[in-house]
């Protein structure tokens, strides 16, 4: 299944920039990171089975053990994407809202899109290795 991280604004060269690509580089699955501009552009329409996924501050929380579940079932059940949405600093119109598969939050504080999309790669990289049964994630 296609891991497709889409992203209002340009990382460019930071921090933020350099732990997305420690974590794009980690994970196995396939992967494709878009960035689209702050305002206009248009998210692709999928060609294939996809789950939509925006981070949201309102959204649920998803421990990494339940998180790595759901892509695999997603992967399981025949999902060829899934799109995990990172709006501008304003955050998602509310029709996106109305239409996503899942609004995902990471924890109740607002954070930064820059650093979002870094935790969120994290996130995958995390999901992706419980599922392939690597140590890299230790359940406390």
């Amino acid at each position: 299944m296609l891991l497709h991280v889409i992203a209002r604004g340009k990382i460019a060269r930071s921090p933020e920039g350099e732990l997305v690509e420690r974590y794009a580089k980690r994970i196995v699955w396939p992967m494709r990171l878009t960035e689209l501009p702050e305002s206009g552009g248009r998210i692709p329409d999928p060609q294939t089975p996809c789950r939509t996924v925006l981070l949201d501050e309102r959204g649920g929380q998803l421990a990494s053990e339940d998180f790595a579940r759901l892509l695999g079932e997603w992967r399981d059940g025949g999902i060829r994407e899934a799109r995990f949405v990172i709006g501008a600093a304003d955050g998602h119109p509310q029709a996106a809202r109305e239409s996503a598969d899942l609004l995902l939050a990471f924890g109740t504080a607002t954070w930064p899109h820059l650093l979002a999309r870094a935790m969120l790669l994290e996130q995958l990289f995390r999901a992706t290795s419980i599922l392939a049964g690597h140590p890299y994630h230790r359940a406390g």
